[in-house]
């Protein structure tokens, strides 16, 4: 049976990709992305030539299906996301789900580390990881109150993920039922622009508010 390769890809700065993740995704039939021109551009900085594949949150069982086909033709594959590490918050945590399923220890999945926004922005907070809750992106409608009830209820620290389009509403909802409780704000993390934003939730939106808040964000929320 042939091998899946999770594989970790940059979050921003090229540079963090690793040699074992240049081989693999040179050495393996197919690689399947969330989004097949975000990875090409990636290919093409390091002349990979390898075909791929779109696995993303729209997939269907179709598409599940085609990735059973190939495994079972003998090709090894590995999957990747557009940035970081697959699976964590991202569509490709359910294809291995089903991977798993339907071959059991059949097939053999193997992890190539990496990038994570997430360890990333938690090695730089000064904020206690010996145990945290990721939480992933907040919902957008649905279920939204309850989520940021659940964050303020947490004494672990809190990792979040947020966009430039909904930052500033998710530091209210956090400033509503948290006033004091200290955060640190990650924005484009490895890119050229990464800033740290530290202190509670009003004083970081005072300081995004005179500054760009272009990019993609990690909140980190101090353990209580």
């Amino acid at each position: 049976m042939p091998t899946l390769y999770v594989v970790a890809t940059p979050i921003g700065n090229l540079s963090d990709m690793s040699e074992r993740a240049k081989a693999t995704l040179s050495s393996v039939g197919t690689i399947l992305c969330e989004d097949t021109r975000v990875t090409g551009k990636l290919l093409h900085a390091y002349k990979i030539d390898t075909p791929m594949l779109s696995y993303h949150q729209h997939s269907g069982q179709s598409k599940t299906n085609k990735v059973f086909e190939l495994l079972e033709e003998g090709q090894d594959l590995a999957l990747v996301t557009d940035a970081g590490t697959p699976s964590i918050s991202d569509p490709g945590g359910k294809l291995v789900e089903e991977l798993v399923a339907h071959f059991g220890d059949e097939l053999t999945i193997v992890p190539i580390p990496g990038a994570s926004a997430v360890i990333s922005a938690l090695s730089v907070s000064g904020f206690p990881a010996d145990e945290y809750i990721f939480m992933g992106f907040a919902p957008h409608k649905k279920g939204r109150q309850t989520f940021f009830d659940r964050v303020a209820s947490i004494k672990s620290t809190v990792v979040l993920y947020e966009s430039t389009h909904r930052i500033f509403k998710t530091l209210a909802e956090i400033d509503a039922r948290s006033p004091d409780r200290l955060l640190m704000v990650g924005r484009e993390l490895t890119k050229m622009y990464e800033t740290l934003y530290r202190g509670t939730a009003s004083q970081v939106t005072a300081a995004l508010e005179s500054s760009s808040i272009k990019g993609e964000f990690v909140i980190v929320l101090r353990s209580l």
